[in-house]
């Protein structure tokens, strides 16, 4: 290929100008690549981090959350175990009470049972349950 005519025909001062102009826009390309080549690493690192961030932005709430929930879950498991002892003594209470309802109901219906006789054994039952002292210090309970 052999140069143009108009390329020839230039001064020479502005063949090198050009020539100068190309090298300039050349190296500055080069130069461009080799630094988006060079910070690659650093890039990957900035997106790492801002997903990093993001990450943490999303789980910081729910780790609140979940922690709240695991006290509210210890609160509620200690009420259940309370409860459980509560209903544990009040069946047993009740077991009781109702063993002495039927010591009572056959003393009544017992043939030959005189009130005095019922009296006498309902007294006997209630000190061997200790509530003649609870009547004592007015537990507001009536005589049967």
């Amino acid at each position: 290929m052999t140069p143009s005519l108009a390329a020839t025909s230039a001064p020479q001062w502005v063949q090198v100008l050009l020539s100068v102009l190309g090298l300039l826009g050349g190296t500055s390309g080069v130069a461009a690549i080799a630094t988006v080549v060079a910070q690659r690493g650093k890039f990957k690192a900035e997106a790492a981090d801002m997903l990093t961030d993001a990450a943490l932005t999303l789980v910081q709430p729910m780790r609140l959350r979940v922690s709240e929930l695991e006290a509210e879950a210890q609160a509620a498991r200690e009420q259940l175990r309370i409860s459980r002892e509560q209903t544990q003594r009040a069946t047993a209470t009740l077991t009781e009470l109702h063993a002495t309802l039927d010591r009572w109901y056959a003393l009544i219906f017992a043939p030959g049972a005189t009130l005095q006789g019922v009296r006498s054994a309902v007294r006997e039952d209630r000190r061997r349950r200790g509530e003649q002292g609870e009547q004592r210090r007015g537990s507001g309970r009536g005589r049967p």
